[in-house]
């Protein structure tokens, strides 16, 4: 399983051409927190986050339909090949204190983006099952158990 199989089932993305409004609409639409911004190859150019529409949209008295996304993105933005493993994402995301990962191919085209909500219930539904498979061996009361 690839660490795509663990990205947004909607991969949310908007052109450096794109307004603040158009950026909040494809959030809503894909009920995400994040978009990429990408450029015209389909590379990342930034990510644009809820965080930046709080931190540095909301209070500025800016149009959302004349703000484009570009001017408010955080750049540079942290990538991750699609060879990086959930647990490395998971470790990467908590130390840096980002909440998505966009996942890049060698030439730097959007794949996915990954979410902090994604691997945590992936990680929740890993742990369930041991407990579950731990709870079977322990009150298995069969011959040999």
């Amino acid at each position: 399983m690839t660490i795509l199989s663990f990205c947004d089932p909607k991969t949310a993305m908007v052109t450096t051409k794109a307004t603040v409004a158009e950026a909040i609409h494809v959030m809503l639409a894909c009920q995400v927190g994040a978009v990429a911004v990408v450029d015209e190859k389909n590379c990342v150019a930034g990510i644009f986050t809820e965080r930046d529409v709080m931190t540095k949209f909301a209070l500025s008295g800016r149009d959302p339909a004349d703000t484009l996304t570009r001017d408010l993105m955080t750049t540079p933005v942290h990538t991750a090949s699609n060879e990086i493993t959930p647990s490395e994402a998971l470790t990467l995301m908590m130390e840096r204190n980002f909440r998505h990962l966009p996942i890049v191919d060698s030439r730097g085209t959007l794949l996915g983006i990954l979410s902090l909500r994604g691997l945590l219930q992936h990680r929740t539904e890993e742990l369930t099952h041991e407990l579950d498979s731990l709870e079977a061996y322990y009150s298995n009361d069969s011959i040999g158990g």
